[in-house]
């Protein structure tokens, strides 16, 4: 990327850490929050939201974000939880497009949503073996608004059923983007997965792209960003990591 350096600011609220790029880094923050407490209150009513693992039939009055939740599970056939920090992420970008901001990125441990007028890298990271840092995808401003989300069975605080080193998937929604990604990860076991992983999730409507990483063997399927070397040595240490998320 030419130009200025990008400076991200870390933002920790309830145990979630989200490492933030935007100017209006105040509102996202306040958005942020706003929707954590809109689903908290309608998790507290409805406590089986929260500990599903399948998706749900939405009360009465469910509140937009647990809607494109529930949206989510519904195609990938996990629970609304393995969409929320894809969906919160997109929440703080989309408020501030609307204010008028020329940038905005929201990471939460490896579930980003971005939107900007300039280019830029996202690495990939898989934790181990001969690809753990050395790919990123390159986006172009045409590609924006894009949600980039990650699962992982050898990081990340969430519950995994699969044994995937990394699987990353691109889409407009962030909590689809999300929940994708986790039915991905979940659904690799063994190498000999891959295949017929990819031609079974690559069908899901709203998808753009699927890549998986299982033990230095990679496959894609769909529109990617183009992938590239990646540029930035230090993306080990840019990683966030939750201390606690709880609702």
């Amino acid at each position: 990327m030419n130009g200025k350096k990008r400076e991200f600011r870390l933002f920790i609220w309830k145990g979630a850490r989200y490492r933030i790029c935007s100017p209006l880094y105040d509102l996202i923050t306040e958005e942020i929050k706003k929707q954590r407490s809109i689903l908290e209150a309608y998790i507290q009513g409805h406590p089986d939201f929260k500990t599903s693992f399948r998706p749900l039939c939405l009360h009465s009055g469910a509140p937009s974000i647990a809607i494109q939740m529930a949206r989510a599970s519904e195609k990938t056939n996990v629970g609304p939880m393995a969409a929320v920090a894809g969906a919160i992420a997109e929440a703080g970008v989309k408020a501030a497009c609307e204010a008028g901001a020329e940038e905005a990125i929201v990471e939460n441990g490896g579930d980003i949503y971005l939107a900007s007028s300039k280019e830029m890298f996202v690495g990939l990271y898989s934790g181990r073996g001969k690809l753990s840092d050395t790919l990123a995808f390159f986006i172009k401003p045409g590609d924006m608004p894009l949600a980039i989300c990650s699962s992982s069975s050898r990081m990340g605080h969430s519950d995994s059923f699969g044994s995937c080193d990394l699987a990353t998937v691109t889409a407009k929604d962030g909590a689809l983007a999300d929940a994708a990604a986790t039915y991905v990860c979940n659904s690799v076991k063994k190498v000999e997965d891959i295949e017929s992983v990819l031609e079974k999730s690559g069908t899901i409507p709203g998808v753009h792209g699927i890549l998986i990483i299982k033990d230095n063997r990679i496959g894609m399927i769909g529109e990617l960003p183009a992938i590239v070397k990646n540029p930035d040595p230090g993306l080990k240490n840019k990683i966030t990591h939750d201390i606690c998320w709880k609702f």
